[in-house]
């Protein structure tokens, strides 16, 4: 069994309290607040085993999340569980107001997957300039693997100038016509790829014809791992034809709430009730997996096997939700590597997504004992009022 999870093999004291067993049982019913199982199970990115839960709310609902906080080491992962993750995309500087912060999708999940232990690496071009030296600079910093990293000498860093709501929500203004529109299709990153565990991607890069010809190649060699679709509709940078071709060569989509609507439209689908879409989608495009992320109400998942599950989301306080879908996706991928079953897949990857959301920038490195802490602690749950009758307590 992975360090990831594993657990006493006994149930909670309580007996009913954690949600496998209340759903065995029949017990689901909805709630506005939900109190955590005394035994949880951690990933390997965080402690071994089950624990107690602990006996009252944090101070201030959980701790500060960066690792930096806390000279938390990264999280660690043994060869035998570590896998071979290979993204394809854009890696961009984030103009947010404080400053620039490095980021773009694809890239974010690369670094998330490298902080787990991962030998996680992304296929991508930065411009011959200075953004795209201190991009490079950042991720040697990082730890990260760039051996897959292009360069252009005539086209820009790619750039997002960002501006943030009242709630810390982003609005995107992509710069076009960037060294990551022109990924080439090297012998590297089909070697890469065809090696791969997972093999992650996403609409925004196929935007410019050179790179949406470099990712089908790569897409065709990428025959033995998970092939997750991030969709990350961005205006202007995706059309129905990439859409339907994403799907068709995905096994797993992660889409957000306000996605569904146009991959419904494309599909010939109906967006609402999201959990119908969810299966219905599945069996439009033959996928293993469907995951819906609901911003602060939590995630919604489905797979081919008929499981349906939803985690409702938790109130912390927002700081900047650049990056938090993308640790969502992360976490959920990570869980599902190491073969957890849904429920935990979703739980785990709404607690990444809830830590970033409380700090600035996609990539800052979070501290085990946050993951740990939030986890167990009790707190006020947000639910979707589409999906109450789902919440167990």
């Amino acid at each position: 069994m992975p360090r990831w999870l594993e657990s006493t093999g006994r149930p909670s004291p309580d007996g009913l309290a954690c949600q496998r067993c209340r759903r065995s049982a029949g017990l689901a019913r909805p709630a506005m607040r939900r109190q955590p199982c005394r035994w949880i199970r951690l990933p390997s990115w965080g402690l071994g085993g089950s624990m107690p839960r602990s006996s009252g709310r944090l101070a201030g609902g959980v701790p500060p999340p960066t690792a930096r906080a806390h000279g938390q080491e990264p999280f660690s992962r043994s060869n035998m569980t570590s896998k071979n993750i290979v993204a394809f995309g854009e890696i961009l500087w984030d103009l947010l107001p404080d400053g620039p912060v490095l980021g773009g999708a694809p890239f974010n999940f690369t670094c998330r997957m490298h902080q787990f232990g991962h030998r996680a690496r992304i296929i991508s071009r930065l411009g011959r300039d200075d953004l795209g030296l201190k991009a490079f600079e950042r991720i040697e910093v990082m730890g990260m693997d760039g051996s897959l990293i292009q360069w252009h000498d005539r086209k820009p860093t790619g750039t997002v100038p960002i501006r943030l709501s009242e709630d810390g929500v982003p609005d995107f203004e992509i710069v076009p016509d960037v060294a990551y529109d022109e990924i080439e299709p090297t012998p590297e990153a089909r070697e890469a790829a065809a090696g791969a565990d997972c093999f992650c991607f996403g609409t925004l890069v196929q935007r410019a014809p050179v790179s949406r010809a470099t990712l089908a190649g790569l897409l065709e060699a990428a025959t033995s791992g998970l092939k997750v679709l991030d969709i990350n509709l961005r205006r202007n940078c995706y059309t129905p034809e990439t859409v339907r071709f994403s799907l068709e060569k995905a096994d797993w989509l992660k889409l957000n709430e306000d996605e569904t609507a146009f991959v419904a439209e494309v599909g010939g689908l109906a967006a609402r009730p999201l959990r119908d879409f969810a299966r219905a989608v599945l069996e439009r495009w033959k996928l293993q997996g469907c995951v819906i992320t609901l911003g602060e109400k939590g995630v919604l998942a489905a797979n081919a096997r008929g499981e349906l599950h939803y985690e409702p989301g938790r109130k912390v306080p927002v700081k900047d939700t650049c990056g938090s879908g993308d640790a969502l996706t992360a976490a959920f991928v990570d869980a599902l590597l190491a073969g957890l079953p849904l429920w935990e897949c979703c739980r785990l990857g709404n607690a990444m997504g809830a830590l970033v959301a409380m700090q600035a920038g996609a990539t800052e490195p979070l501290a085990r004992t946050s993951v740990e802490a939030l986890l167990r602690a009790p707190g006020e749950a947000i639910v979707h009022e589409e999906l109450q009758d789902l919440v167990l307590l």
